[in-house]
């Protein structure tokens, strides 16, 4: 997208994220006369191989990838002492260019409770309609079947996923139904439909459909490698942003500060880390973070970077497993033959149906647990399921999945071979963290992060119970040859629940393993242990009333200024019990209805990107 360089646009976005590319790439399509300018601090993402692949998604966390930013936090005795480390996304198109493409929707009620004029669940779900094209099934009365972002099953097949379903339903005595994503439905066992065009097996992210596609047009600009300082103002009305290039992504690049003027409006669409330090960049925030940074505070916002006091996310573990030697899975493609990969490759190419257009997790349970269970998982968590979940059976405690591959920190050291893992994450943890800027000793920006996670004593509850559970479900799958010992709770010699590699699976009506106190000590501290981000970071920039730490107001405009506007998960008031993929792209198509609005553009149908 190049064209000739400006220094004044009618809307700036600082962060090309994927609600950026939505709110920007629907005021382009209903206004092309509107100039536009994304300020991206990542690299560009069309049609490069490791955005549009579907199988390469988990590449984009090593620890050497510059399409992610590693956010490392403070260490926490709830986490043993560690300091967690929180991915966030540095590329064109943010999430949706790296994210593991499952498809997840949270219940209507979870946006009815963020309690802000003009989200009601009513007012949003025309909105989810509109921007997918859902391709698992005909005539669903809560789905959209001509937006701009694809919604398929994998038409490549894995057997794993079909095995957790059928043992699921026939062990955990779950019912079976096709879509727990028609925002009501949870605690049955389902197949999980991906952000995966069915046609062309490609990726289907926010960038490519919302504006790489509009690449004609003169007036909607993205500029990549700009790390976006500061919003300028003029008696506190948004004029412009200030940026330099990223040292990231541009490290041999000018690093001289460059403005440019919006004469309309300015974005913040950073994402739940870059949103808040823009703001606190620009002087807006709590004063004794400002003054310890040296910055002249333009507005007391001292819910920036909160948000109930705090950073919200999803906690997830992943549990490897050993599988059937004649198993197809990730592995395959990842450690497997270069001619194998190849012959997927060209398989993609030609028709879109290959290994290549897998994610690798096929099917999932939003879980709630039962009488029994709830009995199990012991008196900790019984004030957090009366207080939020008991009557409310729209919301799952936890999703539980099957990876059907190794997926871990542990690939480089264990031997080539098929693998599989079981991962569980909490939907609506308690606990809550913050992040805000700080400088170092030398005068250098930083972050102070606290991730929060685990520091409510009922959160750590679902992930002990979710690895015996998810362990009983695997030991029952026809593919099952044990457990990977180095991944999995390091339990007392001579306990039933010591882990090792087997021949096949116990029979379904089985015996449950029994575990000794010491036994679930083991699993406690292996979870505070292993315990990570799902990547779903969002809340620091809160759609709430001021007083109430609130950031922006309903309309999304910043509390104290004008013609400044946040538009990311950042605005996220309460926890969604779903991937948010699904949100910033919902956050998205509202912003650009407020903004069209506001500037008095007509939201034609006719001129969608």
């Amino acid at each position: 997208m190049s064209h000739p360089v400006r220094s004044e646009f009618d809307i700036i976005f600082a962060g090309g994220g994927t609600a950026a590319c939505v709110v920007a790439g629907r005021l382009a399509a209903w206004d092309p006369s509107l100039s536009i300018l994304i300020l991206e601090g990542g690299q560009h993402t069309l049609n490069q191989p490791a955005h549009v692949q579907p199988y390469r998604s988990g590449r984009h966390l090593a620890p050497t990838s510059t399409t992610m930013t590693f956010n490392l936090g403070n260490p926490s005795p709830r986490l043993n002492g560690r300091a967690p480390i929180v991915q966030c996304a540095h590329c064109v198109g943010g999430g949706s260019s790296v994210n593991s493409m499952v498809y997840t929707r949270a219940p209507a009620s979870d946006f009815d409770d963020w309690e802000a004029d003009g989200w009601e669940s009513k007012n949003l779900i025309p909105l989810m309609k509109k921007l997918e094209t859902y391709e698992v099934q005909p005539d669903c009365p809560t789905h959209g079947y001509s937006g701009p972002i694809k919604v398929s099953s994998a038409r490549y097949k894995l057997n794993a996923g079909q095995e957790f379903i059928r043992v699921g339903t026939a062990y955990h005595k779950r019912q079976y139904v096709e879509d727990t994503d028609d925002l009501e439905t949870c605690n049955t066992y389902s197949p999980w439909a991906k952000y995966v065009d069915g046609t062309t097996g490609r990726r289907s992210d926010a960038a490519h459909h919302y504006v790489y596609n509009q690449a004609h047009n003169a007036n909607l600009q993205l500029w990549v490698g700009k790390r976006v300082k500061r919003v300028i103002f003029q008696d506190k009305r948004a004029v412009g942003v200030e940026f330099t290039s990223d040292p990231v992504s541009c490290p041999d690049a000018d690093q001289s500060s460059i403005i440019v003027r919006a004469s309309k409006l300015v974005v913040i669409s950073a994402g739940a880390f870059g949103s808040p330090a823009i703001l606190e960049r620009s002087g807006i925030g709590a004063e004794a973070i400002l003054k310890r940074c040296d910055i002249q505070q333009l507005v007391d916002l001292p819910g920036v970077g909160e948000n109930y006091h705090g950073l919200r996310d999803h906690n997830v573990v992943f549990v490897p497993y050993f599988t059937a030697d004649e198993a197809i899975t990730m592995d395959t493609l990842r450690r497997g033959k270069e001619s194998v990969l190849q012959e997927h490759l060209a398989q993609w190419e030609i028709n879109g149906n290959s290994l290549v257009a897998q994610n690798g997790s096929d099917a999932k349970i939003k879980w709630r647990p039962d009488d029994d269970e709830l009995k199990a998982m012991g008196s900790a968590f019984q004030p957090r399921w009366k207080e939020f979940f008991q009557d409310r059976p729209d919301k799952a405690v936890a999703i539980f999945s099957v990876f059907e591959g190794y997926a871990g920190p542990l690939l480089s050291s264990l031997p080539p071979r098929n693998y599989l893992t079981a991962f569980y994450f909490t939907l609506y943890p308690a606990s809550t963290g913050s992040v805000h800027i700080e400088l170092d000793e030398n005068g250098q920006e930083g972050i102070d992060f606290n991730a929060g996670f685990l520091d409510d004593p009922s959160d750590i509850v679902p992930l002990n119970f979710g690895y015996k559970k998810m362990r009983e479900i695997f030991r029952r799958m026809p593919s099952y040859r044990g457990e990977v010992p180095v991944g999995h709770p390091c339990f007392p010699e001579g306990s039933a629940a010591v882990c090792r590699e087997t021949t096949g699976p116990v029979d379904l009506n089985a015996p449950d393993l029994i575990y000794t106190a010491e036994d679930d000590e083991a699993i406690d501290r292996y979870n505070r242990d292993r315990v990570k981000t799902t990547w779903h970071s969002l809340g620091t920039c809160a759609m709430k009333p001021r007083a109430d730490q609130g950031v922006v107001d309903a309309r999304l405009n910043v509390y104290g200024v004008t013609n400044l506007k946040v538009a990311d998960l950042s605005i996220v008031p309460k926890n969604v019990g779903t991937n948010t993929y699904s949100t910033a792209l919902l956050i998205g198509e509202k912003a650009a209805m407020i903004i069209a609005d506001e500037l008095g553009i007509e939201c034609r149908p006719n001129s969608e990107p």
